[in-house]
């Protein structure tokens, strides 16, 4: 067997606790989300408070209204990231088991379908309460990649979503299947570390790279560019980390090994791929359009 890192043995759950003979668990997953929205909340917090960051000075809304639409975000995600899975993933095997499309304790959420969600419970709150929508996205997108960041060290922890077999230095042995059924590989098999990957490109790259904009060069004040770059940057280093990333087993067959989704003459993309290349094409536009139009003062 090649050089590789053996899985560390960390519990998914921190703890767990029996209340009328069912068991409760709190697990580093859900964690990742709870903290992540509490840090979004606070950098919207913070940008807000700063008003030179804004055209006029006028931020898009108040303190106040943050902590509203955090609500609806927390509902957008959940429901959006579920449905999404179900709808993107596995809609044979819900359509079949359909009382389990509520059971989210036992994971499965798909980050596409958790931004649609945010999307639609952030359209409706600023519709409800006029506020200017493409600010608000800008607002939006960039507290985002914190938790992006500890939701993929969650899936490193929970031996989930792991790349494909490897022979670099840096591949893990992770546990159960994930070790197995690797072709041409004797004994235990190593794969990419993808959602550490995935970690450092949507979490820490993109987020300082959305910082600095905000912060340092005033992307506030052109509607629509803080969005845009948020939309690119991830739809690309999704893109890129799915050459490396494991597909769901129900895409891969004989016939389809690398488990594409979309493919024509062996040629074609994965799920995540598909999903992430209208993110780019529109945040391309977003950041065309915002580059035509002159800096607010």
């Amino acid at each position: 067997m090649q050089a590789a890192i053996r899985f560390p043995d960390i519990s998914p759950e921190l703890f767990s606790i029996t209340i009328f003979g069912m068991e409760f668990a709190l697990r580093w997953y859900a964690l990742g989300y709870i903290f992540g929205l509490l840090i979004a909340w606070r950098l919207a917090v913070r940008a807000v408070r700063r008003t030179d960051l804004w055209p006029g000075g006028a931020p898009p809304m108040t303190e106040r209204q943050i902590e509203d639409l955090l609500t609806w975000i927390i509902i957008g995600v959940i429901a959006g990231g579920r449905l999404g899975f179900v709808l993107f993933y596995q809609p044979g095997y819900y359509l079949a088991n359909p009382a389990e499309i509520l059971m989210v304790w036992r994971g499965g959420m798909s980050f596409h379908g958790g931004f649609l969600g945010v999307v639609i419970a952030a359209w409706i709150y600023t519709g409800r309460h006029g506020i200017p929508r493409l600010a608000a996205a800008d607002m939006i997108a960039h507290t985002v990649a914190p938790g992006l960041f500890l939701v993929r060290i969650a899936n490193f922890i929970n031996a989930e979503l792991w790349g494909r077999p490897t022979d670099l230095p840096w591949g893990v042995i992770f546990p159960g299947q994930a070790a197995q059924f690797c072709p041409g590989v004797e004994g235990l098999c190593a794969r990419h570390p993808s959602q550490l990957y995935e970690a450092a490109l949507e979490g820490i790259v993109l987020g300082a790279v959305l910082l600095w904009l905000v912060y340092r060069r005033g992307a506030l004040k052109r509607p629509g560019l803080v969005l845009g770059v948020f939309l690119a940057g991830y739809g690309i280093a999704r893109f890129l980390v799915e050459f490396v990333r494991q597909p769901d087993a129900q895409f891969i067959s004989p016939g389809n090994p690398l488990g594409l989704a979309f493919q024509i003459n062996g040629y074609g993309l994965t799920m995540g791929q598909a999903l992430s290349l209208p993110m780019i094409a529109v945040g391309l536009w977003f950041i065309l359009r915002a580059r035509r139009q002159p800096k607010a003062a």
